[in-house]
């Protein structure tokens, strides 16, 4: 088994090495701390999963994993964050993830995680698994703003909220500035916020900026 593990900070990629070097001692496992390395180890390795950090430093928001998704086909990503896990598992796994589990599990639960994935499943904790029932069942409480939003406006919006510029968002997404434009004015008119200051706090409240 062939892993890519991406992420910035060097003590997580040696935990995460020694874990499934522990499951798997003949796996091989390549490193990436910035997401343009891990496009170039994914091109070059091929691996057959990909763990990878929500955060990473040359990417805003939730476009590491977007773009690690373009790139990837069909090789599962296991999404690791720091992150509530509320504000981002569902929506990362709806942009196409296979799994996401927060830092602070993953000694218990990564091996756990990456053997579902190779498997071909896909891979959120229990806490989560119940939360998405009961969205299936209509029994989860009233929707916050930002679920209201689609998988691009809600891209938009961490975007808006990392501070940067209607081109630089347009430059990021493949957009033109005009769509980028109608985005912003979705975004407002569905969850209320009067401008980008609004939207900025509301994101920073509700641990969706980047920590």
């Amino acid at each position: 088994m062939k892993v890519l593990v991406a992420d910035d900070h060097p003590i997580m990629r040696l935990g995460i090495r020694q874990l499934i070097l522990r499951e798997w001692p003949e796996a091989e496992v390549f490193e990436a701390e910035t997401l343009e390395d891990a496009a170039r180890e994914l091109a070059a390795r091929a691996p057959d999963l990909v763990v990878l950090d929500l955060v990473m430093p040359d990417v805003a928001g939730t476009e590491g994993v977007a773009r690690m998704l373009r790139l990837a086909g069909s090789t599962p990503i296991l999404v690791l964050s720091f992150n509530s896990e509320a504000a981002y598992a569902s929506r990362v796994l709806k942009m196409g993830a296979a799994g996401y589990l927060p830092k602070d599990r993953a000694a218990d639960e990564l091996v756990i995680a990456l053997r579902r994935l190779s498997e071909g499943g896909r891979y959120v904790t229990t806490s989560m698994a119940d939360h998405l029932l009961d969205l299936l069942g209509g029994r989860a409480a009233p929707c916050e703003p930002h679920e209201l939003l689609s998988a691009q406006e809600h891209r938009v919006m961490l975007l808006m909220a990392a501070g940067k510029a209607p081109a630089e968002i347009a430059l990021t997404m493949h957009l033109s500035v005009k769509t980028v434009g109608t985005y912003r004015a979705r975004i407002l008119e569905k969850t209320g916020w009067k401008n980008n200051v609004e939207l900025t706090k509301y994101c920073v409240q509700h641990g969706l900026t980047e920590n």
